[in-house]
């Protein structure tokens, strides 16, 4: 971590009292939260953007991971000159509440001073957002000029409108949705089910001699790739094309590229995650369900909000349709709120948001600047 005392830069931790109350009852304090910021907090601290990322991104934005050393997550989106702009933008970005980049999570000490594991507490979208508002309490800004994110991220989004409609001026949600399907929670449960049969799991208890469980983890991650992509980008990428080989092995090698390209996906990560931070981020998408909250009608959580919002899809998207999108939109307009709605075309599928998606920068630089003259 850095060795200057300052809030404000690259790989910042704080630990702050607490205590943060948690939807499943309980409470955590004190409360260790990582993160980052860039660019420099004006000063009226009216020109902060608060970032929140999806399921295994972290709070390394636009910055170098400092385990794979690849960049930052949305470097075509965030710095000088871009969308958002650190040239005129304060960006803040959490690891959220608990993931394994420094913020409490599973593998964080509990009060003996053993990982809490699985002792540690369910936790829920809300939670991740109210640990969030603690941070940006920390650092002075009362009110932020945005809150974007997309997939996870975008439930945060959603979520910090619901429970501060005074605190955000403007929210982008993108390829998200305001509840997980019956289909998200069945490919969470696959992943989940592959690590708790890993014999190195041992009901979350594998962080004292380091052997975690691997295979569970990387399948869990393969299983959860697969919704990332599209029928029509995998085609194109890969085919049926063999990998590597001329022809069949008639075993179950890796034969497609395909199967190389997932068992890669599913080994690169493990050496980046914590199995048990899957299982506990997964559950609190799971859990989400906006209207739940606001008496089964989404709208209420947006009534008489005074929050602009931007919210985008992508037509190749199953994971996180356009019409889940749409159903945030009709919700937002039935609540009076003021919304703009963009379809993108991609190939790319979920992970669209992730990528150099034409149209995508322009629809959020745009927004961004429309909204920074107002009050």
């Amino acid at each position: 971590m850095a060795e200057d005392s300052s809030p404000f830069g690259a790989a910042r931790a704080v630990t702050l009292p607490g205590p943060l109350m948690l939807d499943g009852g309980g409470s955590l304090a004190p409360l260790e939260i990582a993160y980052e910021t860039y660019g420099a907090l004006n000063d009226d601290c009216s020109n902060a953007i608060l970032i929140c990322h999806a399921l295994t991104m972290d709070q390394y934005v636009a910055s170098e991971h400092p385990l794979t050393g690849k960049p930052g997550w949305w470097t075509s989106m965030v710095g000088p000159g871009k969308p958002i702009d650190t040239d005129r933008h304060f960006v803040i970005c959490t690891n959220v509440l608990g993931s394994c980049m420094g913020s409490a999570g599973p593998a964080s000490a509990a009060e003996d001073g053993a990982p809490y594991a699985m002792r540690f507490p369910v936790i829920t979208i809300r939670d991740m957002v109210r640990a969030q508002a603690m941070l940006v309490d920390h650092l002075g800004i009362e009110t932020l000029q945005a809150v974007i994110g997309g997939s996870m991220g975008g439930m945060q989004v959603l979520q910090w409108a619901a429970c501060y409609p005074d605190r955000v001026r403007s929210a982008v949600a993108i390829a998200t949705a305001a509840r997980h399907s019956a289909q998200n929670i069945a490919f969470h449960e696959v992943g989940r089910q592959a690590i708790m049969a890993d014999p190195n799991w041992r009901g979350g208890d594998y962080y004292s001699d380091g052997e975690q469980p691997t295979k569970g983890l990387s399948v869990a991650r393969m299983a959860a790739h697969i919704t990332y992509l599209s029928e029509e980008g995998l085609t194109e990428k890969f085919g049926r094309r063999l990998q590597a080989r001329d022809a069949k092995s008639f075993g179950f090698d890796a034969d497609f590229q395909i199967e190389s390209y997932l068992r890669h996906q599913g080994i690169s990560f493990v050496d980046r995650f914590d199995a048990n931070s899957y299982l506990y981020i997964t559950r609190a998408m799971d859990y989400f369900d906006l209207a739940e909250e606001h008496g089964g009608l989404l709208a209420n959580a947006f009534t008489g909000s005074n929050t602009r919002f931007c919210v985008i899809s992508f037509d190749s998207d199953w994971l996180y349709p356009t019409s889940e999108a749409k159903m945030i939109v009709r919700a937002l307009n039935a609540g009076g709120a003021e919304v703009s709605f963009v379809e993108l075309s991609s190939p790319f599928g979920h992970d669209a948001f992730l990528l150099d998606t034409p149209g995508m920068n322009d629809v959020i630089d745009g927004f961004l600047k429309a909204g920074e003259g107002r009050a």
